[in-house]
């Protein structure tokens, strides 16, 4: 389980470094809501809105920005339900993010977000 765990969680960084939409339906399940706290205020972010957000900007990839991520933690809950900790870059920012995954019949998706800009990229 693991090791999927660890496969899906490499899609997603690609996901989020290229934006390839198509990836992304497939790592982000649709009822998907994200969640974070930024300059003092909370942000709710339902699925569709992201989404637009990613389709409407340039990827990190096309600017030439590397990769640069890491997998913190993963805390199985059973063999079909994970919480993990990551931490990635994304545009200038480092961030921190921890994914509630649930495996379906299509697989590993996340079903949530908590997302946290930890720094900014050297």
């Amino acid at each position: 389980m693991f090791n999927e765990i660890e496969d899906f969680l490499s899609a997603y960084f690609e996901a989020l470094h290229t934006q390839d939409l198509a990836l992304f339906d497939r790592v982000f399940h649709p009822s998907v809501v994200l969640y974070s706290r930024q300059d003092g205020k909370t942000v709710i972010r339902p699925f569709a809105e992201y989404r637009a957000m990613v389709a409407g900007r340039e990827s990190p990839a096309s600017k030439g920005q590397p990769r640069d991520e890491m997998i913190i933690s993963i805390d199985a809950l059973s063999d079909t339900m994970a919480v993990v900790k990551v931490r990635l870059r994304l545009y200038d920012n480092i961030m921190e993010d921890h994914l509630c995954l649930m495996k379906s019949e299509l697989g590993w998706q996340i079903f949530s977000k908590f997302f946290h800009r930890a720094g900014i990229a050297a």
